[in-house]
């Protein structure tokens, strides 16, 4: 992962920096899931800031993505490696089992692991298959795969190099989500919320209003909610739309990540690299 720190910003293609975008989004949040900040200029970086379970779900997509989409084999690997990693209670039940089924849940834990799908997938149709393939695992709930697949395709649109706008116009007409509000208006009355419908919109909003990586990550973390879930998702979109993401985050990020996980992500930049953004 040395390459990800040697220039100022990492230019390489777009689908190559997805994954590390929602992860740095994760790490940035964690602290301030639990304790919340409305300010834009809050630290980006605490000596308690590490991944958590979106950076572990994120990495098991990525990974059953590049062997066989066997996507409960790779998150019950992933997710016992690191039970520790701050699961929601149904979904550590889940991981635990033999043979775990679906819970019909509408939790935004679908739409913080598919950043892997919008930039593994090479067209609409394919995005929306793979993330409501990887969501119905576990989160079989109508709303939980529109979570899944409305962060999934906003990241391939943004991967293809789709304005702003046609982002914004498609989610909104596929999925029925309101993203016309405004982040000014949502933001101050904002609080933490876990479902799918109820942070997901959100998110996009703050990519939507953004100026860069860095904006995004903001915008998502001030809202007060569930941070590390909501700059996973929004990272994820603004690394695919922008195509850069600046090497001081990057820097502070990978120190905090072990071998294994930045392997995956490594194997998975290869990969992408060898696409067409």
């Amino acid at each position: 992962m040395e390459s990800l720190e040697t220039t100022d910003k990492k230019t390489l293609n777009k689908r190559s920096l997805v994954l590390i975008g929602a992860i740095c989004g994760d790490i940035i949040g964690s602290w301030y899931e639990f304790c919340s900040t409305k300010r834009i200029d809050f630290d980006l970086f605490t000596d308690q800031s590490r991944f958590t379970d979106d950076t572990v779900c994120s990495i098991a997509i990525a990974d059953a993505l590049m062997n066989g989409n066997d996507f409960v084999g790779k998150l019950k690997y992933w997710c016992r490696k690191y039970p520790k990693a701050g699961y929601g209670g149904n979904f550590n039940w889940w991981f635990r089992q033999d043979n775990p089924q679906p819970y019909n849940s509408w939790g935004n834990g679908s739409a913080m692991r598919g950043s892997a799908v919008g930039a593994f997938a090479k067209a609409t149709d394919e995005t929306l298959a793979l993330a409501e393939e990887s969501a119905i695992v576990s989160h079989n709930h109508p709303e939980g795969v529109k979570g899944a697949q409305a962060t999934a395709l906003a990241i391939n649109l943004a991967v293809r190099g789709c304005p702003k706008e046609e982002i914004k116009a498609q989610i909104e007409a596929r999925f029925g989500y309101d993203l016309s509000r405004k982040y000014a208006d949502i933001q101050p009355r904002y609080t933490f919320d876990v479902s799918c419908q109820g942070s997901v919109p959100e998110a996009i909003i703050a990519f939507l209003e953004s100026s860069d990586y860095e904006s995004a990550i903001r915008m998502a973390v001030a809202y007060g909610g569930d941070a590390d879930t909501q700059a996973a998702i929004a990272g994820g979109i603004a690394a695919a739309y922008y195509g850069a993401i600046p090497n001081y985050i990057l820097k502070e990020c990978l120190k905090r990540l072990p071998f294994d996980i930045k392997a995956i992500v490594e194997k998975f930049n290869v990969m992408c690299d060898n696409e067409k953004a």
